[in-house]
């Protein structure tokens, strides 16, 4: 528990100050934070085949262009660079010819490592979208994550008897994922009442804090679930006592993506 507590430390002290500040400092946080999470997406997948280097060479090339292309918009239109794409899928599909052995590079990988690449590439730029709406925003949807996380936790501890997935997560409950929620969900609303926009519809506001978390909790879920196939219990241990970095950003990785569908409401 102090090697967790120290490790959780030591992230706000480098996480807060960057999403205060915004701009290039929080873009190149984001931009770091994208390249460790698909280090992890690779690695993992080396526990059953190690891809090619030069496959994973070419997957760090093409998150830097997607991360990296128009960091200043705040559009919501998908605005990815065709020549982006079509060159992304030759990069990764064409190997699967040119290695002539399916144990070392196979149709299968190169789905993996696009897949991946574009869900994570894209999860990250939706981040800094939202950071360049206003911080606010970005407070907004780390508060449903963490309270939610938090609570449903504390929840489930005290009085957790009804497993929610014990195949994917052995530990979760149904008490915890509605503890979780109803914290999550009364926490982030009040901030956004308070200091976002009092005037917003109140209804309109719960349902999609609600949504939201309970789509969290089923990302995390949902990433719990690649590490059952893996055989792993993390992603990596670069944050002692909680893991990697995938193993922290998998509910808010959901979350922001859900945000979408209500962004025009905001």
């Amino acid at each position: 528990m102090k090697t967790r507590i120290i490790s959780a430390i030591v992230a706000l002290l480098i996480v807060v100050p960057l999403i205060m500040a915004g701009g290039m400092a929080f873009n190149i946080g984001v931009y770091v934070i994208a390249i460790l999470g698909l280090k992890e997406f690779l690695d993992i997948k080396s526990t059953k085949k190690q891809l090619p280097i030069l496959i994973q060479f070419m997957a760090y090339v093409f998150m830097t262009l997607i991360v990296l292309v128009d960091v200043k918009t705040t559009s919501m239109i998908f605005a990815l660079d065709y020549r982006i794409l079509a060159a992304l899928f030759m990069a990764f599909l064409l190997p699967t010819v040119l290695y002539h052995d399916p144990k070392k590079y196979s149709i299968n990988d190169a789905f993996y490592v696009i897949g991946g690449l574009l869900f994570l590439s894209i999860s990250m730029t939706l981040l800094i979208i939202v950071r360049n709406m206003g911080v606010e925003y970005l407070v907004f949807l780390l508060l449903i994550t963490t309270m939610t996380d938090i609570f449903a936790y504390v929840t489930g501890l005290l009085i957790g008897k009804h497993k929610l997935l014990v195949e994917i997560s052995p530990k979760k409950t149904w008490e915890g994922m509605i503890g979780g929620t109803i914290m999550g969900v009364f926490v982030a609303a009040m901030f956004h009442h308070t200091v976002i926009d009092p005037n917003f519809s109140k209804i309109t506001l719960l349902a999609v804090c609600t949504f939201l978390s309970i789509l969290g909790q089923f990302g995390d879920l949902t990433f719990s679930a690649i590490k059952r196939y893996f055989g792993k219990k993390d992603f990596s241990n670069i944050m002692p006592g909680h893991g990697g970095i995938l193993d922290r950003l998998d509910s808010i990785i959901f979350v922001v993506l859900g945000f979408m569908f209500f962004i025009s409401l905001f």
